[in-house]
């Protein structure tokens, strides 16, 4: 090597022997992998981004390579001195810092040393070292059967997350277990969700944790073997199927496309709404493999319900439910209360048996009645609920419909951009216009709501300022809906506001927030401070000291 390789080499070795030092000086080590018998090494993974002068070593795969960047010096290596020199002596110099932790809690059973270059020829990535401690192996093995049969197989009590996080990837990764047991690991993952049932926010992150190891797993394992895969930092990935790609035994229970399937169900069962698309695309991806199922649960839907929970008939309505398109179809046979009922309480029911948080409605009714609140989607599922609240018999059926549905960051899926809204939202609007009973519901929908990413609740809360004033019931839920709006609602209450009573009454409730809430509850009613300001020094008392109280709760007198 000349002096510039040799200098460029050093500085390689300088960064594996940092990224080691570091590690070894860590005071945590024991600690970590005490917290559960799951996990017996912390690393398994480390990357050697090479640039001349900016070389670096990281474990996490997420980094993503600078080496074909634009460096502050030329590469002195070609790509056949990577492959063929500096490679070997790579490998030597880690190779001897993980033999002095064969042992140690440090590095897992399995470690594999990647490599990102800048040469001459551009950038080359390769695997560098890849060591497999088989005594570690063996041991994480015994203890993973040993989890199962204790916790899973005959336990009856709930089980940790940070458990099923190592667990699901365990039972995923092919070099603990290289013959395919799908029908097993799905067992087990099930298993895993009933003992957690009753744990609301626990079994959330179970699911989160079985989804993550899932998708990791045939996004970075099982499709890439059918599929050229386009990756991209900020699109979804890109999938051509491989000319030669032939799924064998495709619909055999134990064939890892049921993996896929499980995996494609779960996200889009459990899933936000915007992780939804990665479910749909597993399935039309195992569809262009040949798999029967998928093509089934594209047309007739998953497969997690019984025939009877999503599909009915009746004089009255017929309903059908699809949650792999998180589908509603309703068909009014008969225009009254009856029909409306049954169609909500099957949603209802659904909805109370995990069918995806967001979906749509598909209505063919006679009646088109839409709610009183311009702006809003002229969509099926508006209709449906603004009919449902014609029938005053039906408006506890429609709270309960409510409350069940609400969910921060789901949507009606019949609606796009500005026009978006919560599930539960018609209803809740509904509602809340028609009786000052719903008020509680109304304040309780504006605590969820997404006001970063929605803008129809301002078209509300107009309606129910227009409708109701200022008054002892409606002061507290107009201020809850305020304190979610955007600078472009624009209340027109001033003049009510000069009545004396209304404005003390609505100074004292202002009183009870903190300055900002203050503002932004003021804001859609006068606009910014100077405004107030100025209508604060022309007024006369008691209204000067009024509107002085109001400047001060919103911290700006």
């Amino acid at each position: 090597m000349n002096e510039l390789q040799k200098e460029a080499l050093e500085e390689m070795r300088t960064a594996i022997h940092k990224w080691f030092d570091e590690q070894e000086n860590r005071i945590d080590v024991e600690k970590v992998v005490l917290r559960t018998t799951l996990q017996v090494g912390i690393f398994n993974f480390i990357i050697l981004d090479y640039r001349p002068g900016r070389t670096r070593v990281d474990s996490s795969k997420s980094m993503g390579s600078s080496a074909g960047r634009k460096s502050m010096k030329a590469s002195p290596f070609t790509r056949e001195q990577i492959l063929h020199e500096v490679q070997p002596l790579l490998a030597e110099i880690a190779r001897e810092r993980l033999d002095k932790l064969e042992t140690s809690p440090l590095i897992n059973y399995r470690f594999t040393f990647e490599g990102s270059f800048a040469t001459t020829d551009g950038l080359v990535e390769l695997t560098v070292l890849e060591m497999v401690y088989e005594e570690k192996k063996q041991q994480l093995l015994e203890r993973i059967q040993s989890y199962i049969e204790k916790k899973l197989e005959k336990g009856s009590y709930p089980t940790k997350p940070l458990e099923t996080f190592f667990l699901a990837r365990h039972l995923l990764d092919p070099y603990l277990f290289p013959e395919s047991e799908a029908a097993k690991t799905i067992a087990l993952f099930d298993r895993i969700q009933e003992l957690n049932k009753g744990r609301v926010e626990a079994l959330a992150e179970h699911r989160r944790d079985i989804i993550g190891a899932l998708t990791s797993w045939a996004e970075d394992g099982f499709l890439p073997r059918y599929y050229d895969v386009t990756r991209s930092e900020y699109r979804t990935n890109e999938y051509v199927i491989k000319p030669d790609a032939v799924l064998e035994n495709k619909d055999e229970p134990n064939q890892p496309i049921n993996l896929l399937l499980y995996g494609a169900v779960m996200i889009i069962r459990y899933e936000p709404n915007y992780s939804k698309f990665r479910g749909h695309t597993f399935l039309e991806l195992a569809k262009q493999l040949g798999s029967g199922k998928a093509a089934r649960m594209l047309k007739e839907g998953s497969g997690s319900f019984s025939h009877d929970e999503v599909y009915m008939s009746h004089e009255l309505v017929e309903c059908q439910a699809n949650d792999v398109f998180s589908l509603f179809t309703i068909v009014i046979r008969k225009e009254e209360a009856g029909a409306y009922e049954r169609a909500i309480s099957f949603i209802l029911s659904l909805l109370r048996k995990d069918f995806p948080k967001s979906y749509k409605i598909k209505l063919k009714s006679s009646v088109r009645e839409y709610l009183p609140i311009k702006g809003l989607a002229k969509s099926d599922t508006h209709r449906f609920f603004a009919n449902a609240l014609a029938y005053s018999e039906l408006h506890p059926l429609l709270e309960e419909y409510a409350r069940q549905a609400m969910v921060e960051f789901e949507w009606y899926e019949d609606t796009e951009d500005e026009k978006s809204v919560m599930p539960g939202s018609y209803a809740v609007f509904g509602l809340g216009l028609s009786s000052e009973r719903y008020f509680p519901l109304v304040e309780a929908y504006m605590d969820l709501v997404d006001d970063e990413h929605q803008l129809m609740h301002d078209k509300f809360t107009a309606v129910f300022a227009e409708t109701y004033g200022i008054t002892e019931r409606s002061t507290p839920t107009l201020t809850a809906c305020l304190l979610h709006s955007h600078d472009s609602l624009k209340l027109k209450i001033q003049p009510e506001l000069e009545n004396e009573d209304k404005l003390s009454l609505f100074v004292q409730h202002i009183e009870t927030l903190s300055d900002d809430e203050a503002e932004r509850v003021l804001y859609p009613i006068w606009g910014r401070a100077e405004k107030l300001a100025a209508l604060a020094r022309k007024a006369q008392e008691p209204r000067k000291e009024l509107l002085l109280r109001l400047l001060k709760a919103a911290g700006i007198a």
